[in-house]
């Protein structure tokens, strides 16, 4: 059954912070705060207008939700709530700050049914999350992820490659960090410079220098790489596009693109495929793959496809094989055949 998402945005409000980056009206498109009866109006509407029966889960977002002063969090909640008791929805879920989870919230979290909690943790480094005004520490994600833990909530972890103080060191440090806490879902946002942010400030004055899209591509790939091969389900990577941010008034610079979801996984697969045709030599190779991994094996616009072609001087035929499992490419060389699991970069030979 298809997961749908039915999003409720809650720009800024209760957030004690302004991180340096944050523009959260421009980055998901929606101003205002929402009411209970909105909720409810939101949910009748999605899942009404669906054709077939979807798992519809409704997402509180905006990254500060459990900071949200006052009886509005209930309120919603409680619109939420009344959904999923009658069963138009499955789940609720929230995205929070990590400094942000204390046991009393937790209760009130699960007195109104939710069960999905991600954590906005962007980097474990503390000077980087110093320099990003972000206001918390790595001990704080790592004694919120032990929280929402104990109280059986799946925990999702947001990471921002590409802040402001972020070298190889510090990257190699936080995805060691995140596989160590090993959360059940995470999201990875190379860094993209929009408008009316400090960062956007810093980029203007030449203090920042952003990822290029290449660069967040590199990035984005070695976090998605470890994370999966540490169990961790990646669920996004690159931000969601919206007219905002497809406008290049608002995006000054930095690892944006709609397509970084499928340039981060080319490179994974671009990666370990080479790796080891780099070892064969042979007249010519045939690649397989399960048809759903066409794109990835092939290449965003065919460019793994046309590298190989530059790169090596024997014949590749590509074929799809639904017979192999997805994640798993099989290379045959004359008598001899391998087995290539991306995810675990396990290579297997015949």
């Amino acid at each position: 059954m298809k997961t749908s998402i039915i999003p409720i945005f809650i720009p800024h409000i209760g957030c004690p912070y302004r991180c340096i980056f944050c523009n959260q009206w421009k980055i998901t498109g929606h101003q205002g705060v929402p009411t209970g009866d909105m909720v409810a109006k939101a949910i009748d509407a999605y899942t009404s207008s669906a054709k077939e029966t979807r798992h519809w889960e409704v997402a509180f977002y905006g990254g500060s939700f459990t900071a949200v002063a006052g009886s509005l969090p209930e309120e919603l909640l409680r619109s939420a709530y009344n959904a999923l008791k009658n069963g138009k929805i499955a789940a609720i879920r929230c995205s929070t700050r990590p400094d942000c989870i204390t046991p009393s919230i937790l209760d009130r979290l699960t007195a109104y049914g939710m069960t999905i909690v991600e954590l906005g943790v962007q980097s474990m480094d503390d000077k980087v999350l110093q320099t990003a005004k972000r206001g918390h520490t790595a001990a704080d994600v790592v004694r919120a992820t032990a929280l929402l833990r104990a109280r059986k909530f799946v925990v999702g972890h947001q990471l921002m490659p590409g802040l402001p103080g972020e070298d190889a060191a510090s990257l190699q440090k936080t995805t060691a960090a995140i596989c160590r806490l090993k959360p059940d879902i995470a999201r990875i946002y190379p860094v993209a410079v929009i408008d009316k942010t400090e960062l956007a400030d810093m980029y203007r004055k030449g203090t920042y220098t952003p990822l290029s899209i290449s660069e967040g591509v590199q990035r984005g790939a070695y976090m998605k790489q470890a994370f999966v091969k540490a169990g961790i389900h990646v669920i996004r990577t690159g931000l969601q596009a919206t007219r905002e941010l497809d406008d290049a008034v608002q995006v000054l610079g930095g690892a944006y693109t709609p397509a970084m979801g499928e340039l981060i996984d080319t490179k994974r697969y671009q990666k370990q495929l080479f790796a080891l045709l780099d070892t064969i030599q042979t007249a010519s190779v045939q690649i397989f793959y399960h048809r759903k991994d066409t794109s990835r094996v092939r290449g965003y616009h065919n460019v793994t496809v046309k590298r190989a072609y530059l790169r090596y001087s024997f014949a590749i035929a590509w074929h799809e094989d639904n017979t192999l499992q997805t994640g798993m490419l099989s290379v045959t060389a004359g008598r001899k055949t391998y087995y290539i699991s991306i995810n675990t970069g396990i290579v297997q030979s015949v």
